[in-house]
């Protein structure tokens, strides 16, 4: 399924309204070198291509992520204008009180974006923005949510890894069941060449990263501050270990700390690059639930790990499902509803037992067989619903077989066969 871009998130509305293009006519790949090398200090084609990114870098720092309003001005004004608007303390723009207006401006009096840019460099951090050649689309999808550029730490294309990406989120105290299944999802997928994307967090999130990483695949953290101080503190050793096998990705400038907010906002970014959103485990208040109904807002495949049903860790889950979100219990499941077409679970069967070999007029009649004591054959072809003589000569075919002995003119079950007749039973 391919979701339909918001109204105003279009990039043929952003190139024309911030100038994403250069003075030659191309689209250029701007921001400072990463790991990988990359382009100049001033990121861009030329002066246009500096100045937008400069003033994309200033409104990490000035707006909020997730900022409609300010991205409605982003999309009417361009980026560049709007920072001269902010740094001029000019008049104040339609949407916002008085007093948001002014501290905006005393944000922007404080932004240094050429500062940011030299601290990114040096942590090996370069600056993603609309219209870079590693921009991934699907954040337009968006619309004036959009964010108006992500820091990215790693050496791997944003827009490549995006394109096969799955979302694995869910509780931070989740169970050892939770861990485990989040663990085997990524591995899976992983092994399945898919991307998984989490959030870094405690619980849920660790795992599926951890899963990624254990099986040489590649993963993502997006964070809710900035890239180059790993959050939370306890993570810091496996956020630095997917920055050099992975991607770490946030909207917050370099230094920038955590809010809860920031976390809520944060979660419509995973769900909005990804193909889909898995939930692993939630209970009903869980911010991982922000990131399904974001992805089913977007038109993006919804999932959850179903869970104890006393378990209060998968309410919120079971909730979603009642909602319409497809259950999911291993990565064959998941990369059937997000990947191409014929990429498709196996069918899950249960074991397969000696009767089920047998013929449906043999299985007929032994299925007729009391489970205690002896019949004669009159009687199991009653029972069988077939003649005396057929169910004789089925009998006769059972016995070679092992699963019937006759006693005078009785036949009774082995009792071997009384252990497949109850399992089938059983099974029904």
């Amino acid at each position: 399924m391919t979701p339909q871009r918001s109204a105003g998130g279009g990039r043929n509305a952003e190139r024309d309204a911030d100038g994403g293009r250069g003075p030659d006519g191309r689209r250029g790949a701007h921001g400072v070198p990463g790991p990988a090398g990359g382009r100049g200090p001033d990121g861009g084609r030329g002066a246009d291509g500096g100045r937008e990114l400069l003033a994309r870098v200033f409104l990490s720092r000035v707006v909020e992520p997730g900022d409609e309003t300010a991205g409605r001005w982003v999309r009417e004004l361009g980026a560049v204008a709007l920072v001269r608007r902010l740094r001029e303390g000019a008049p104040r723009l339609a949407g916002v009180s008085d007093k948001r207006w002014a501290g905006l401006c005393a944000r922007a009096a404080r932004a240094d974006p050429e500062r940011d840019l030299a601290v990114a460099r040096d942590a090996g951090v370069r600056f993603v923005r609309p219209g870079d050649t590693e921009w991934p689309a699907q954040l337009d999808d968006l619309g004036d949510a959009r964010p108006t550029g992500l820091w990215v730490r790693g050496r791997a294309s944003l827009r490549m890894w995006a394109l096969r990406s799955v979302a694995l989120v869910g509780a931070r105290a989740c169970t050892e069941y939770g861990a485990h299944m989040a663990a085997c999802l990524a591995a899976g997928l992983a092994e399945r060449g898919w991307v998984v994307v989490s959030g870094g967090a405690y619980g849920v999130d660790g795992a599926a990263h951890r899963g990624a990483l254990g099986s040489g695949g590649a993963t993502v953290a997006v964070l809710a501050c900035g890239v180059d101080r790993p959050y939370p503190r306890g993570h810091t050793e496996l956020i630095n270990r997917i920055a050099e096998q992975g991607l770490v990705v946030g909207e917050l400038p370099p230094g920038d700390h955590p809010t809860p907010n920031r976390f809520i906002v944060r979660n419509r970014v995973i769900a909005a690059l990804t193909r889909g959103t898995v939930v692993v485990e939630a209970a009903y208040r869980s911010g991982s639930l922000v990131t399904a109904r974001a992805a089913q807002r977007l038109g993006r495949h919804t999932m959850g790990v179903p869970g104890p049903a006393t378990s209060a860790l998968s309410a919120g889950v079971h909730e979603l499902l009642r909602g319409g979100a497809a259950l999911v219990t291993d990565a064959a499941e998941v990369v059937e509803l997000v990947g191409d077409m014929g990429e498709l679970a196996p069918d899950r069967r249960g074991p397969v037992l000696p009767r089920d070999l047998l013929e449906p007029e043999a299985r007929q009649v032994l299925a007729a067989l009391p489970g205690r004591g002896a019949a004669d054959a009159a009687e199991i072809a009653r029972g069988a619903r077939t003649t005396p003589d057929d169910a004789v000569a089925r009998l006769y075919e059972l016995r070679s077989l092992g699963y019937v002995e006759r006693h005078g003119d009785g036949w009774k079950l082995t009792r071997q066969a009384m252990i497949s007749v109850r399992a089938g039973r059983e099974g029904c």
